[in-house]
């Protein structure tokens, strides 16, 4: 059975992309385009990972980290915040409220692969 993952943001060129390299390499893929959207995909579909960016319309990438660590059902969703906002204090935020992992935009393709397999194998 394959790996479920949702990408959350609102940049839809970043989407696309991301989106057909994990289809490529097997993963079932999910899309929202936005923080409260990515709540209720996460409720609904139950992803093995969530791609999170930070900047997001209605409810950035933060809460919803916040909200997912908060929630008793869904507090054990690997979380992987990919975003511009690289400085080490959004890191050590994204890292704080619970993130398993942390990527700046932009990444390598082959990075981004690994972190996915390496936070899917946990």
């Amino acid at each position: 059975m394959s790996k479920k993952i949702l990408i959350a943001d609102d940049e839809q060129n970043i989407v696309i992309s991301i989106e057909f390299l994990l289809r490529r390499e097997g993963f079932e893929v999910l899309v929202a385009g936005d923080g409260e959207e990515a709540l209720a995909r996460v409720r609904a579909e139950k992803p093995d990972l969530v791609l999170l960016d930070v900047m997001m319309p209605k409810m950035n990438g933060f809460d919803v980290c916040q909200a997912l660590r908060a929630d008793p059902e869904l507090s054990a969703t690997r979380i992987l915040m990919l975003t511009a906002k690289g400085r080490d204090t959004e890191v050590s935020k994204g890292l704080g409220l619970g993130a398993d992992g942390y990527m700046t935009k932009p990444f390598s393709t082959k990075e981004l692969l690994a972190e996915v397999r390496k936070l899917l194998e946990t």
